[in-house]
């Protein structure tokens, strides 16, 4: 049977089922679609993991259970509730240790860096949600049903990665072309790079010292426009021309994809500096994050 269990197989699934069955561990990854990385390491299942009893089958014997499963972004509200609380009681139902990703949304707005520390105070919708998903695996760890942590990870860069800046900038730049950003480009932003988040959800799987808290991945903080340029400079292509989505942008975008009409709430974000603090994870397990250029070469 697998040791570790990872669900979801968006980029930070798929980069921890393979750092972990690199490390000589047996993974099963399950997605509703059986898709991910074709390793030996790697059994790939295909299940509703909002099917209970059938997950809580599919867990039987792992250690661990790598929740990196994601709804559509505009419908969390209704969906991602009911899906974790799914995942939480199989995993409980399994007796494996629980291992949630979780993002930066539930925190409240402040104008210093954010810590693990900073009250989960959300004025959001999804930053409700994501507060409440955690509050619910809290709970079970306090009660003593389960061994819980959540890696908390900023905006995405890396292979296969969904972010503002993968979907709008990335692709604009790579062809040198007027690129629309969320926010201002020249304030800092904390972005956390694929692999890196893989690497701290592996490192706080194994060490005692990291259930019923939350720890903030490594992240790396250049502003927009710095992570704009080093990718046109690894192109070849002009210097990267940005102005800001208006909100005409994002209401025809809409049109095409429901999902842009998600970005205003969380614009507080992307509009003045938003920065992490993640000495945490690095002082006690020792894990720093990529440069730049080594994430926007991925």
């Amino acid at each position: 049977m697998a040791e570790s269990v990872v669900i979801g197989a968006g980029a930070t699934g798929v980069a921890t089922a393979r750092q972990l069955a690199d490390s000589g561990k047996r993974v099963r990854l399950i997605t509703r679609s059986g898709s991910g990385p074709d390793h030996p390491g790697i059994e790939r299942i295909a299940l509703d993991a909002g099917r209970t009893d059938e997950l809580a089958e599919a867990l039987a014997g792992a250690t661990t259970v790598f929740n990196a499963a994601m709804t559509a972004y505009q419908t969390w509200p209704e969906t991602m509730s009911p899906l974790f609380a799914s995942i939480l009681a199989a995993t409980e139902r399994a007796g494996a240790d629980y291992v949630m990703l979780g993002n930066h949304y539930g925190y409240q707005q402040t104008t210093g860096p954010v810590t693990e520390r900073t009250p989960m105070v959300p004025n959001t919708r999804k930053g409700r949600v994501r507060a409440e998903l955690w509050r619910q695996a809290k709970d079970a760890h306090d009660e003593g049903r389960l061994r819980a942590t959540e890696v908390r990870v900023g905006q995405y860069l890396g292979p296969g990665a969904v972010s503002a800046f993968t979907l709008l900038v990335a692709p604009r730049v790579r062809e040198g072309e007027l690129a629309l950003v969320h926010g201002n480009p020249d304030t800092a932003h904390s972005f956390s790079y694929t692999e890196d988040v893989a690497a701290a959800l592996v490192a706080v799987s194994g060490d005692e010292r990291t259930w019923g808290r939350a720890w903030h991945a490594p992240v790396i903080t250049p502003t927009l426009r710095q992570a704009a340029t080093g990718l046109a400079e690894l192109h070849g292509t002009p210097e990267p021309r940005l102005e800001p989505l208006t909100e005409r942008d994002l209401t025809l975008l809409a049109f095409t994809d429901p999902l842009w009409r998600e970005f205003a709430e969380m614009s507080y974000m992307s509009e003045r500096p938003f920065i992490v603090d993640d000495s945490d994870i690095r002082d006690t397990f020792g894990l720093k994050p990529s440069t730049l250029s080594e994430a926007l070469k991925a």
